[in-house]
């Protein structure tokens, strides 16, 4: 059945309610999103807080809050790739099938109620962020545009997720393969610590990890960056939000039409 723009939106927006609503009944998926962003803040600005070395004028709380944002709403992602083989699993998809209603939906609506979780646990962050001593240090057009540079990337890795998710149809092996591929990205980056501290061929790597360019871009729109610090020697840490917008489009147009066959595949079975 073909559909046009409006019907195609129309529908996205009532699988968007649907995930959300089903957020609201299911509250530990809620409690899990909070915590874990609470952990990891206040674990790392304690635990490593005292132990890496910064250029004078910056603290390890402003260093580190962008990188844990990063971090989460990358990790984040990987609920979409999860409830896509749940629903699969569960035989929701069927019944999607069964539907008038535009194929495209169940995806858009799934990756854009993810990016509201990813939202909840941005804003929980960043509270959590200023208790434990980080700082915004830019306008506010800056800061607003550091929070939709993290989220457009999450936005874009979801759908990567939701790929795998109709791939492998189990949430237990979504979960496993995603870990082997985010692990490394996240903590390869400069995330955690400086790059300076990392060997030659791993910092080669972590300065053209697109992961390292989204907390850059972040660092500086939040001004999480001191005067006078070194500027980076190499272009995609020079231009961290521009380079991160490409790796935005090019995942996004090689995977949002990857995942709309997968599933009409999968439909179609």
């Amino acid at each position: 059945m073909s559909s046009t723009l409006a019907e195609a939106v129309s529908d996205s927006v009532v699988i968007t309610k649907r995930n959300l609503i089903k957020v609201k009944r299911v509250p530990d998926l809620i409690v899990f999103a909070t915590l874990s962003p609470i952990m990891f803040v206040v674990l790392f600005r304690y635990i490593f807080g005292g132990a890496i070395n910064l250029p004078p004028g910056i603290s390890y709380a402003e260093f580190l809050l962008p990188g844990i944002f990063a971090q989460t709403v990358v990790f984040g992602s990987t609920v979409t790739g999860a409830s896509i083989a749940e629903d699969l699993q569960k035989g929701l998809i069927d019944r999607f099938r069964s539907l008038p209603m535009s194929r495209s939906a169940v995806l858009i609506g799934r990756t854009v109620a993810d990016l509201g979780l990813n939202v909840i646990s941005i804003t929980v962050m960043a509270l959590t962020g200023y208790a434990v001593g980080w700082r915004i240090n830019s306008s506010i057009a800056e800061a607003i545009g550091g929070f939709l540079v993290l989220l457009v990337f999450a936005f874009a890795i979801s759908w990567l997720m939701a790929l795998v998710g109709l791939l492998v149809r189990t949430p237990e092996v979504v979960n496993n393969a995603s870990f082997i591929v985010i692990f490394p990205l996240t903590f390869a980056s400069n995330a955690f610590v400086p790059l300076e501290s990392f060997p030659a061929p791993l910092r080669a790597f972590a300065e053209w990890n697109p992961v390292s360019t989204v907390v850059q871009a972040a660092r500086e729109l939040f001004g999480n960056v001191p005067a006078g610090a070194p500027v980076p020697d190499v272009w995609s840490l020079q231009n961290p939000a521009l380079y991160t917008v490409l790796w935005t489009v090019v995942i996004l147009v090689v995977f949002v039409p990857l995942a709309v066959r997968a599933y009409l595949r999968t439909a179609s079975r």
